[in-house]
């Protein structure tokens, strides 16, 4: 009896997982970079379902406002890679124009969901008008 309550519980173990997303697309790409949002190509974003698109330390980059205090930032590289067009944003959908590849601008997952997620920067609110976008 011991040996198969050892054997249910090292089963258990092993087939527990972490539900982390490890995007495994993009290797070697690093950001580090303070926006100001006083500047006038950021009034898009002054507001609470803003967004805008721009160029950040050499990477275009989707910034969007969720709430008053919570911002989503994504790389526009098409998550397959084999497309030498950025992604295009509608408001609620990254578009991939090579493949009409749709990712989810909530949590950078493919709506098909299969494939890689569109690469998600980290972005800290570091005062009421400044940013850091790092990755």
């Amino acid at each position: 009896m011991k040996k198969i309550l050892i054997l249910f519980i090292g089963l258990l173990m092993f087939n527990c997982s972490d539900s982390t997303n490890i995007n495994n697309c993009f290797f070697g790409i690093t950001l580090n970079e303070t926006i100001n949002l006083s500047n006038p190509q950021f009034i898009d974003i002054q507001v609470p379902g803003g967004s805008t698109i721009i160029n950040l330390g050499g990477r275009r980059v989707l910034i969007i406002r969720r709430t008053s205090t919570a911002f989503k930032a994504y790389d526009m590289e098409c998550p397959e890679r084999d497309c030498n067009s950025f992604m295009t944003f509608d408001g609620l959908k990254m578009i991939c124009p090579c493949t009409q590849k749709e990712y989810n601008s909530l949590n950078g997952s493919p709506i098909d969901g299969n494939g890689c997620f569109a690469l998600e920067y980290n972005v800290q609110q570091i005062s009421s008008t400044a940013l850091q976008i790092s990755r």
